[in-house]
């Protein structure tokens, strides 16, 4: 009997949480771990197909880039980063583009084997998402793109029509060439053009603590003018840096909520969405209190 109440109170403390999120577009950057160890991504999959039975619109924008490190090396290349970013030439891009795709129809096939009905698409079909070059410190890295803009009509017209859009990073510029993009970037991008009422990040870190060494420093929610702080005093660095980044735009662009959680804890977006707790760090764009 103990048993089947925690489960009822489990219920009804999501209660409050599928209420105020029904109906509501989620973007789900998905990366890191949770796209390597099968557990993770059958959990991963799981969670995103309870969150549009309950009513919830989610999209995901999925990353490769540690598959796509791999066949650059069997090519015979070595992989090449700027600042965290891929230097993308020709051959490279050729590369990425087709790994992203294979990754893209394999998360599609794990979705309909969920019983979900997915569709596999990228930043070049109906032009959904038009890129400029990126050139961070002027330095030319190749094929990679800076977000322009999000053509929404593909996106909704999926989601009016029961699909769940799963968005590979690859976009094209204004002569139609293909680039790739940071898949946080992508993810951004799709979240502020779609007005979503938030924006997931799946990383292989817990989130955002005020002393990285100190692992009970880890912050549930921050604010943006917390975030701007933290970054000002160099209390993020690494990696965390641009994802923080991405965060602050993405709220003072219209989202409502960023969220960035540890991709490696099983259920990871079911224990955020739908616990008072939750876990991971949560972006708001003002003070609760």
């Amino acid at each position: 009997m103990n048993s089947e109440m925690m489960k009822a109170s489990v219920l009804i403390e999501a209660l409050p949480y599928i209420r105020r999120f029904y109906g509501k577009i989620v973007v789900v950057k998905y990366g890191g771990s949770a796209m390597l160890d099968e557990d993770l991504k059958y959990n991963v999959i799981k969670d995103v197909a309870l969150l549009k039975l309950i009513g919830m619109k989610p999209i995901i924008v999925h990353g490769g880039g540690k598959e796509i490190s791999k066949w650059v090396k069997l090519s015979g290349k070595e992989a090449e980063f700027y600042n965290g970013l891929r230097v993308t030439d020709k051959e490279t891009m050729e590369i990425a583009e087709m790994v992203l795709n294979k990754v893209n129809k394999e998360l599609v096939g794990l979705m309909q084997k969920m019983g979900l009905n997915a569709v596999g698409i990228c930043g070049k079909d109906a032009n959904l998402i038009q890129v400029e070059k990126k050139m961070p410190d002027g330095k030319d890295i190749g094929y990679v793109g800076n977000v322009k803009s999000v053509n929404t009509e593909l996106l909704t017209t999926l989601m009016d029509a029961e699909f769940i859009p799963v968005v590979a990073p690859i976009g094209m510029d204004e002569n139609f060439d293909s680039y790739n993009i940071n898949a946080d970037d992508a993810a951004c991008g799709v979240a502020k053009a779609m007005e979503a009422e938030k924006l997931v990040f799946l990383t292989d870190i817990e989130g955002v603590f005020v002393d990285p060494s100190n692992k009970k420093t880890l912050i549930s929610e921050m604010d943006v003018n917390t975030a701007k702080e933290f970054i000002a005093n160099g209390v993020v660095g690494g990696g965390m840096l641009p994802k923080l980044n991405n965060c602050i735009e993405a709220i003072e662009q219209g989202v409502s909520r960023v969220h960035i959680l540890d991709g490696r804890v099983a259920h990871c977006l079911l224990l955020e969405f739908f616990t008072e707790k939750g876990i991971g760090t949560a972006i708001l764009k003002e003070p609760l209190f």
